[in-house]
């Protein structure tokens, strides 16, 4: 059965204080989607007093990067031992992160293995930019972040892994790639080359994020398309009542999803 996977990114946004805030508002409204996978990404320094809020509750905490030695003389860096004594989830290479922060489809990689042998489920992120999308490379960009961020990776490994396609161009404007458009990177590019990496059947089993301008307004209508089994939600799982919608959209889905296979 498709098992949706929300996530939100609160990038460099919300105290700690804000945070809490934000969680408490969360958590009984959350707590009413059992059918949806959800997550929050706060900064490191509310990671702490998120995860012990939503401990015992279904709502997991994830981090927005690691770094892939285990300790050392890396300043400002957090080891993948540290993000797993707290957090179910990481965020790797995200668009922001190879923009401003030097990432590389091969730091990706070493992000990914780290956070894999701590324990950690891993989104990865992958996505083209405005100019190579409007140059039709959209399906080559995608191919090669996947193929070297993946590299490596074995079949039994790939069943922690969540894929979220965020074109760059959607992030943070207002302007989401249209349902049929989404669907079309992800059935026909991404899942494709999971198949030809892991197998049939785990690639159909991994799930596919879209990220970039979900808002409630549209997540019912990209979630309902074949291939899109989440979202990597931005700047709308900044305010409770707009995160909530999301994971409303779906769980409603889901259940339409199962009146149809019933």
């Amino acid at each position: 059965m498709r098992r949706f996977f929300v996530a939100g990114n609160w990038k460099m946004n919300e105290t700690v204080a804000e945070a809490e805030t934000l969680v408490k508002a969360l958590l009984p409204e959350l707590e009413k989607y059992e059918s949806v996978d959800k997550a929050v990404c706060p900064s490191y320094l509310a990671v702490p007093a998120v995860a012990g809020l939503c401990k015992g509750s279904s709502l997991k905490v994830g981090a927005q990067n690691l770094f892939w030695e285990e300790s050392g003389a890396f300043t400002a860096e957090v080891a993948p031992k540290m993000v797993a004594e707290l957090c179910d989830y990481v965020i790797v290479g995200h668009s922001e992160r190879r923009k401003y922060f030097g990432e590389t489809d091969e730091t990706v990689n070493r992000r990914l293995k780290a956070a894999l042998g701590a324990g950690l489920l891993v989104i990865v992120c992958v996505g083209e930019t405005l100019e190579e999308n409007e140059a039709g490379q959209t399906e080559a960009v995608v191919t090669r972040q996947l193929r070297q961020g993946l590299a490596d990776i074995t079949p039994e490994q790939a069943d922690s892994i969540t894929i979220a396609y965020e074109p760059v161009w959607a992030i943070g404007t207002g302007r989401a790639a249209t349902p049929e458009d989404a669907n079309h990177v992800h059935k026909d590019v991404i899942r494709p080359l999971l198949v030809e990496m892991f197998g049939k059947e785990r690639a159909e089993s991994m799930r596919i994020q879209y990220g970039g301008s979900i808002k409630p307004n549209n997540a019912a209508e990209l979630f309902a398309m074949s291939d899109i089994d989440g979202g990597l939600v931005g700047g709308a799982s900044l305010k409770a009542d707009s995160f909530v919608e999301i994971i409303k959209a779906a769980a409603m889905v889901t259940i339409i999803i199962e009146e149809s296979e019933a």
